[in-house]
């Protein structure tokens, strides 16, 4: 692939190349994602915050999707559950434990969605420079094993095959940046989304109470 340059050095390059196209996808996936998320959830608080009760408001939600759609659904059905009577473990407790145990069983489920692809970013990160230094470090002992063969030394022999070899350092880092700058800012926007999760799961509690655990 690279003139002289050895087997491994070459399997290292594709390898980060493999890399910088999973990072690169799942920047693009996580955007489109994202944008899509703050649309559904900011559709959804304009439509329930406009409801004149429970009632009208678990009514109105059955067709909008998002994170805070799929958290007031589980609410809701908490409470529909409450209201059968039912009684076994999950419904152990009082009304108000009952339903704060939905609620943030459900916040962890969307935190856990949030975080898909933040592992692998990380991992990206973390170990393509050290990919690249790894095939740098082989490409450059190939060379010198070439030359010392050749008996040529001279600068001309040299720097074309060491800097075929520096080509693996300079991809990994390329591959590492966007993978870091991704992980971090998804990392960020996730907090964003479960502090709104949270927020909503307090109010959506407090409005139950207010009602006694009754949608009607």
């Amino acid at each position: 692939m690279f003139g002289s340059s050895s087997a491994i050095v070459n399997a290292t390059l594709w390898l980060l190349i493999g890399f910088s196209v999973v990072t690169w996808t799942l920047i693009v996936m996580k955007v489109w994602l994202q944008w899509k998320l703050s649309r559904q959830n900011a559709d959804f608080a304009k439509i329930f915050w406009q409801a004149q009760g429970l009632k009208e408001a678990e009514q109105a939600i059955p067709g909008l999707e998002g994170t805070l759609a799929r958290l007031c659904r589980a609410g809701f059905a908490a409470l529909r559950d409450m209201r059968k009577g039912e009684q076994n473990l999950q419904q152990s407790g009082d009304k108000q434990d009952i339903l704060e145990r939905s609620l943030r069983q459900q916040v962890q489920k969307e935190q856990q969605a949030l975080e898909n692809g933040q592992m692998v970013l990380a991992s990206i990160g973390s170990t393509a420079p050290f990919v690249g230094l790894f095939g740098t470090v082989w490409g450059i002992m190939h060379a010198l094993s070439d030359i010392s063969k050749s008996g040529a030394a001279g600068l001309d022999v040299v720097a074309g095959p060491i800097g075929e070899a520096l080509i693996a350092t300079a991809i990994g880092i390329a591959t590492a940046i966007p993978a870091v700058l991704a992980y971090n800012y998804g990392l960020r926007r996730m907090r964003l989304y479960v502090a709104e999760l949270d927020d909503f799961a307090t109010d959506f509690l407090h409005l139950a109470m207010k009602a006694g655990f009754k949608v009607e």
